[in-house]
């Protein structure tokens, strides 16, 4: 097999931040304060659960009002940039845990395809 290319995930890294930053202005400006690593982990959980239900809409065992599939992508979308920040907030470099994690599955698959 060939060897695994790893990502980059900077560039949507930064973009992330760059939203949050956004956000954080508004949550100031709002709340008098920027939310908590549970208020952030409590928003992601949220759109994870969401995500469930545009799965069954997505297979038609759910009606939702607007189109499943441009729902799909939009929270499929944001929850990848909660994760972005969560990981900021963590300070967890991602593309390192990324690749890190990648190859340590891609190892134990290998080894079990060629086992």
């Amino acid at each position: 097999m060939s060897t695994p290319k790893h990502a980059a995930l900077a560039d949507a890294r930064d973009r992330a931040l760059e939203v949050r930053a956004l956000y954080e202005i508004l949550e100031r400006r709002l709340n008098g304060k920027v939310w908590t690593d549970h208020e952030l982990m409590m928003g992601f959980s949220n759109d994870v659960g969401y995500i469930g239900r545009l799965l069954l809409a997505h297979e038609g065992t759910w009606d939702i009002d607007g189109d499943p599939t441009a729902e799909l992508e939009h929270k499929l979308s944001e929850s990848l940039w909660w994760i972005f920040v969560l990981a900021d907030r963590l300070d967890i470099d991602m593309t390192d845990a990324y690749n890190k994690t990648m190859d340590k599955i891609r190892a134990g698959l290998d080894n079990a395809v060629k086992g």
